[in-house]
């Protein structure tokens, strides 16, 4: 059993990760950016700690004190990445590393992205964890550069470095396009993707929790760029109607023919997320699988339905009451 640093302790992953370890039987420190957050409840095991954010050059003696490994998910979101905070992640994943290496800490694991390789595959073509990286937009190239000012810290230190990349991340609690894909789904408005063959991976936050307590002690994970995923890629279209279902609804899909698509990508409004909701994002997780004999505890199906219920209740909430 380990004492275990969480960054970004707060945040959707966070938030499920720490429970994960502490019933593992770790000793958890979860790392928090503002005070405010320290009042949340925390499960035994689990001890808040407030650390502010994570910048270039500051020290982290004191919260890294007594810790064994060091777990770094604090960083931008996409949806709301800012390009400056971005430009500095790499500097302060480097420093946060290079203190955890002087505190003794043996093992650092960074919560990277898929982005940092890719922002679509060819149908068929699954990403594997030594391809070319070929990040395509700042919030991809941030994720690469902290990787790699990570690898190079981890060279000069000697520390155990486990990198992670992980597709889109899913579970109640979700928001962003994942959010708006699923009440889209159970909207009852016809939709135009039956025809399409694209397919993505994705991964359920609680498999992801998982995954990452298993890598972050396994000896065959140090060193290691190690892919996620729930399993086998989905069609667009089967994940519409799982949506629908868990919401008890019944998607209504439509075909129209790819070109309409390959055309509407070409405008300037709407053309960028066309491509993301129309292209492939395939990644191959076996490799990861098998080198830590893991297996995913969630069912996709299952996480995917429960998740769109979250969402529907969730939305209903926020509905104010009629007189």
């Amino acid at each position: 059993m380990a004492q275990i640093v969480v960054t970004g302790a707060g945040g959707f992953i966070g938030a499920a990760l720490c429970p994960t370890l502490a019933a593992a039987g770790h000793r958890v420190i979860a790392g928090l950016r503002r005070p405010a957050q320290h009042d949340a409840t925390f499960a035994a095991g689990i001890a808040p700690r407030v650390i502010g954010d994570i910048v270039p050059g500051r020290d982290w003696a004191h919260a890294l004190c007594g810790a064994d490994i060091v777990i770094h998910l604090a960083q931008q979101a996409h949806r709301r990445a800012d390009r400056r905070v971005l430009a500095a992640e790499p500097a302060a994943a480097a420093t946060l590393a290079a203190a955890a290496a002087r505190q003794g800490v043996r093992r650092f694991l960074y919560l990277s992205s898929i982005k940092a390789m890719a922002e679509a595959t060819t149908p068929g073509r699954k990403l594997q964890a030594g391809d070319p990286p070929h990040p395509e937009d700042a919030y991809g190239r941030a994720k690469r550069a902290s990787e790699e000012a990570l690898a190079r810290a981890a060279a000069e230190t000697g520390i155990d470095l486990v990198v992670i990349r992980t597709p889109l991340v899913y579970g109640p609690g979700v928001g962003g396009n994942f959010r708006a894909l699923a009440r889209l789904a159970a909207s009852g408005l016809p939709l135009p993707f039956a025809s399409l063959t694209n397919r993505r991976s994705l991964i359920y936050v609680d498999n992801l929790a998982h995954l990452i307590a298993v890598a972050a002690t396994h000896s065959a994970a140090a060193g290691q760029v190690l892919l996620a995923a729930d399993g086998a890629p989905l069609p667009l279209c089967d994940l519409i109607r799982i949506l629908a279902a868990g919401q008890g609804r019944r998607a209504r899909l439509l075909a129209v023919p790819a070109l309409v698509f390959a055309l509407l990508r070409w405008l300037p409004a709407i053309g960028p997320a066309v491509a993301r909701l129309t292209s492939s994002l395939e990644v191959d997780d076996a490799p990861t699988r098998a080198l830590l004999g893991w297996t995913p505890p969630h069912p996709a199906d299952a996480a995917l339905r429960l998740t769109a219920r979250a969402v529907a209740a969730a939305q209903a909430a926020r509905k104010p009451a009629v007189a």
